[in-house]
């Protein structure tokens, strides 16, 4: 049996696909389309996930939003604030495309005999985590913007049940509040989130007190000052059409008047940008590890599941083991709108048709893989120089180009799935030069330079880097490095003394961790500087898009497969690749 989960007409549009109780595929739409946080139907990563599938095996569809949860509450809101009946009107109508999936969309991919679920947004994040999970029970908690009307949910978990113990309703949101101060510093593209997050590490908490005062957490409820805060008839502002998500403004002229002018995109980051940053963080971290708290409290749990776009705050994630209850944490690696295609999967499979657990999240390789013939076909269409490689010999290559600082793009095997790139589809540097990250943004990233680049590290090397050696196989913690390794890896030394981390455990990817050891093996540090294969753009699926973005940007070595090319050996085609791209040919 088959059960095909999607989320749809919401941002990160996606698809996953179980069979007899394990995923086998998960994709997200936009690394198809390669517009950024793509909405709409999710049409090409259903394709992608069936592909070799017979659709008569799909049992169930499960969607990951349910447009007749809390009607009452919507009702109340919409009668209480006239202000908000054309964002309420905006909503009305993305829920009635949700509602019609069946006849609007699915009905092209011979899935009319399926039985077609709705779940409510947040119990599909609590799936996705608990049930992706090693725990036989938890805790499990799922915080976001909002989605279905509810901003944050918890719930113990048992077995193959959730039981949801409490909630809270829009537009008292966590994650809305976040989203408000990260407009307000002027980054207005839809999941612009984590640049706030990497500017705090450089600025002083000296707003903390004000911005305080704009929301409160107690006893298992955060209530916002609306009236200071948001202006709640513009969050309804949202296209959820088939390109990438806008939204509108929500920080209220009340926030102007207290703390002054918004920043206007694009322009200078003042030392009071810095500061602002640092101070909604560290509010953002005491509202959330208060609900954390409170959930340890009434579940009696020492171990918490987690979910929902708030959990994509690393920097708070990582103070959950010192400042909370609990003891031990499993982050869904997939934690954003993306993951709730997995987690209504989940829910059907064990909430509604009981079935028993027998999955566990591990990885996050779900995405498309390209057999060496799809790879060679495309490397001979393009007329570059290449050479096919033995494992041992390509992996002593790639680490001995990156011990001497070359940047190295890496495509192997299954295509992530998630924001992070882990491996699969990444650009690898050397994180013991203080100068990479500069090197990194002048020639292909192109990113503001607060923005921290990640570590990747054998799992069984972190207690001697980080004073926190509990495992973090997705980015999803910072962990403080220790001080006297700083000096070993500053690329990947955040301001705040913190790496957002991988951990590499070598039976969950073996080639990735092959490399990393022969890294250490050459330089005597168990790290790599990882960072998504890409280019301001949604990280690459193809060979054909992993051999461009080489082609196209200033990276030294390639290794797709089995296959290894240098950028001095195909520098002519590189640099008519360029100037084809400037020509904006492309």
């Amino acid at each position: 049996m088959s059960i095909l989960g999607i989320n749809a007409f919401h941002g990160d549009a996606s698809a996953a696909l179980f069979q007899d109780g394990q995923l086998v595929a998960a994709v997200e739409q936009e690394r198809f389309n390669r517009i950024k946080h793509c909405a709409g139907f999710p049409d090409l990563a259903i394709a992608s996930c069936l592909q070799g599938v017979d659709p008569a095996s799909v049992a169930h569809i499960a969607i990951s939003r349910n447009p007749w949860a809390n009607l009452l509450h919507k009702a109340l809101f919409v009668a209480r604030s006239p202000a908000c009946w054309g964002m309420m009107g905006t909503r009305l109508r993305n829920s009635l495309r949700v509602s019609r999936a069946r006849g609007y969309d699915l009905g092209s991919f011979g899935l009319s005999s399926a039985k077609l679920h709705h779940v409510e947004h947040h119990r599909a994040h609590l799936a996705s985590a608990f049930f992706a999970s090693p725990f036989e029970e938890a805790a499990v908690v799922s915080i976001d913007g909002s989605g279905d009307f509810v901003s944050a949910m918890w719930a113990t978990g048992r077995g193959n049940r959730l039981k949801v113990l409490g909630s809270i309703l829009y537009p008292h949101s966590l994650g809305n509040f976040y989203t408000c101060f990260t407009q307000y510093l002027g980054f207005h593209k839809y999941g612009d989130e984590y640049k706030m997050m990497g500017l705090s590490a450089y600025g002083e908490p000296r707003y903390s007190r004000e911005i305080a005062e704009l929301i409160d957490t107690r006893d298992g409820r955060f209530r916002l000052d609306l009236n200071r805060l948001i202006d709640v008839s513009k969050d309804g502002e949202m296209t959820w059409d088939r390109g990438e998500p806008r939204q509108g403004l929500i920080f209220s002229q009340n926030l102007v008047e207290m703390f002054g002018p918004a920043r206007t995109p694009r322009s200078e980051i003042e030392p009071r940008h810095a500061d602002m940053a640092a101070s909604v963080q560290t509010v953002l971290e005491r509202n959330y590890l208060a609900l954390l708290n409170y959930v340890a409290r009434v579940t009696r749990q020492k171990r918490v599941c987690l979910a929902g776009g708030v959990a994509l705050n690393c920097v708070a994630n990582g103070m959950i083991l010192e400042k909370t209850q609990f003891q031990d944490v499993y982050v869904q690696p997939a934690a954003h709108d993306g993951g709730t295609s997995i987690g209504a999967a989940l829910y059907v499979q064990h909430q509604t048709l009981r079935r028993p657990r027998s999955f566990v999240m591990r990885h996050v390789y779900y995405g498309p893989e390209y057999s060496e013939a799809e790879m060679r076909a495309e490397l001979d269409a393009s007329g570059v120089v290449y050479r096919r490689l033995q494992t041992p010999e390509l992996v002593d290559e790639v680490a001995r180009e990156i011990a001497n600082g070359k940047i190295a793009g890496w495509f192997q095997g299954r295509m992530e799935f998630g924001p992070r790139a882990l491996g699969n589809r990444s650009i690898l540097a050397d994180p013991r030069r203080a100068d990479m990250k500069d090197v990194l943004n002048t020639r292909i990233k192109y990113r503001e330079p607060f923005r921290p680049f990640c570590p990747s590290i054998l799992a069984e090397a972190t207690g001697e880097y980080f004073e926190i050696d509990h495992p973090s196989p997705f980015m999803v913690m910072a962990y403080k490095i220790k001080p006297s390794k700083r000096s070993a890896i500053p690329a990947v030394t955040h301001g705040d003394g913190t790496g957002r981390l991988q951990t590499v455990e070598r039976d969950v990817n073996p080639l990735y961790w092959q490399l990393i050891k022969k890294f250490d093996d050459l330089t005597g540090v168990p790290v790599l500087l990882n960072t998504s294969f890409n280019e301001n753009e949604p990280i690459v699926n193809t060979p054909r898009e992993g051999l461009d973005c080489f082609l196209r940007t200033q990276m030294d070595v390639f290794a797709m497969g089995p296959f290894y090319l240098t950028k001095t050996e195909n520098q002519g085609l590189a640099e008519r690749r360029e100037a084809f791209t400037e020509a904006g040919a492309v």
